[in-house]
């Protein structure tokens, strides 16, 4: 009898079979398409900003890379409209600190520590994929898992996916996985958890 995968055995292989796929989409796509994706993101990213921070504030985001959703243009469009925009930058231990998104990695003077994620109005995170109960698929490090926690109480976690990355079955799931509130694509925003 064979013994079922564990989570972190699930994960893996998932997660390199949705990395497979997303290689080959960003190859089949052109630039015109996913800069346009990308707008459409920024579009619908910035009506769920203004939902969530009406009065402008602090929203955690990250530069993406190239296969992932493109976040530019949102992290352009969030600057342009007032608000102040903090990416991570991952410690050697795979925790996250944050930084705001004009300095540097390098620019340890400039950086808010591990708790810059309390100062979040917004967690915009990425992901591999997401489940409709909001099991997130992360890189496979556990760096959102640790820093999520350390977010205010209410403040709502959106993953920023391509269309098709909302997955109707469910996600393998270890035990410290932090749940996510929605998901953020081209198509638009979908709410997973009651705000």
């Amino acid at each position: 009898m064979d013994t079922p995968p564990t989570p972190t055995t699930a994960k893996k292989a998932l997660r390199s079979t949705l990395w497979a796929r997303r290689k080959e989409q960003h190859a089949a796509r052109t630039r015109a398409q996913r800069d346009a994706d990308a707008a459409a993101i920024a579009e619908h990213g910035m009506r769920l900003v203004r939902e969530v921070a009406p009065g402008g504030g602090t929203v955690t985001s990250y530069e993406s890379w190239p296969v992932e959703p493109g976040t530019r243009a949102l992290n352009s469009a969030l600057v342009a409209a007032g608000y102040r925009v903090v990416v991570p930058v991952t410690l050697p231990g795979l925790d996250l600190d944050w930084r705001p998104l004009d300095a540097t990695d390098d620019d340890e003077a400039a950086r808010l520590g591990l708790h810059g994620i309390a100062e979040a109005d917004l967690v915009l995170a990425p992901g591999t994929a997401v489940d409709r109960s909001g099991i997130r698929l992360g890189q496979g490090g556990g760096c959102y898992d640790r820093a999520l926690p350390r977010r205010r109480p209410g403040v709502p976690v959106v993953t920023v996916l391509h269309p098709g990355e909302l997955v109707a079955e469910p996600l393998p799931r270890a035990e410290h996985d932090q749940p996510v509130d929605a998901v953020l694509t081209a198509q638009g925003v979908t709410w997973l958890r009651h705000r």
